[in-house]
């Protein structure tokens, strides 16, 4: 009975999803040739919306701690990788910003068209070291425009509570460009778990570091700082 339960509550949840993305799409076509930065508050309303959606239908709440972390400039935000709400959240959270993503979700229907709008960094990961080469090209262009860059360090979902093994682009691309490193670390999970369509009622837990300063280290130094504080933050 449980089971059923969920599938229904997903199924409305999933429901409002498309119409919120269709919606979304059409809205770009308003607002498309507007500057970047009001782009993207006018359609990340969409995902705020969504959240809320998610809570009416499937009963998930999110809790959000360090908010006054969040410095007034660009930076670069790591974070581990749980789940599709991530990707859903951060973006608006972030607002302006750019994800760092596989080039392979650009070429979902209207969803994918979005996040082209969005100016998503769409990276193909069978070539790794163009993949560094763009996201240091790219992520130094939004950030000299303003744009916080999203990077998920892991490259991929992980769906244990353990945080996997980071890359080393995302600090790389704060240090080239003199940025700070903002860790974030969730439970997302457990609510919306990465091999499931089913959602669990229950609370999703954010919390937000402080920025790490770039002058000194490594990449691979603040990548390990940056993990360190991820892994025991929840």
């Amino acid at each position: 009975m449980v089971k059923i339960w969920q599938s229904l509550r997903a199924i409305s949840f999933y429901s409002g999803l498309i119409v919120l993305v269709i919606l979304m799409v059409l809205a770009l076509c308003v607002v498309g040739f507007v500057p970047f930065r009001y782009r993207q508050i006018c359609i990340t309303t969409g995902n705020k919306l969504l959240m809320s959606w998610l809570r009416i239908t499937c009963g998930v709440r999110i809790n959000v701690r360090g908010l006054e972390n969040i410095p007034a400039s660009a930076c670069v935000v790591l974070s581990n990788h749980q789940s599709t709400w991530e990707t859903f959240f951060l973006q608006y959270l972030f607002v302006p910003a750019s994800m760092i993503l596989k080039r392979e979700l650009l070429w979902i229907p209207l969803f994918g068209w979005g996040l082209y709008f969005m100016r998503a960094i769409a990276i193909k990961r069978s070539n790794p070291a163009g993949a560094i080469r763009q996201v240091l090209k790219q992520g130094k262009q939004r950030l000299a425009e303003g744009i916080n860059v999203v990077i998920f360090p892991e490259g991929t979902r992980v769906r244990s509570a353990e945080v996997g093994t980071f890359m080393t682009s995302g600090a790389a691309l704060a240090k080239s460009a003199g940025v700070q490193i903002l860790p974030v670390r969730h439970d997302a999970g457990h609510c919306w778990p990465a091999n499931s369509w089913l959602k669990t009622p229950g609370t999703i837990n954010l919390v937000i570091g402080a920025p790490i300063d770039t002058a000194e280290g490594n990449p691979r130094e603040l990548t390990e700082q940056a993990h360190r504080w991820i892994a025991q933050a929840l």
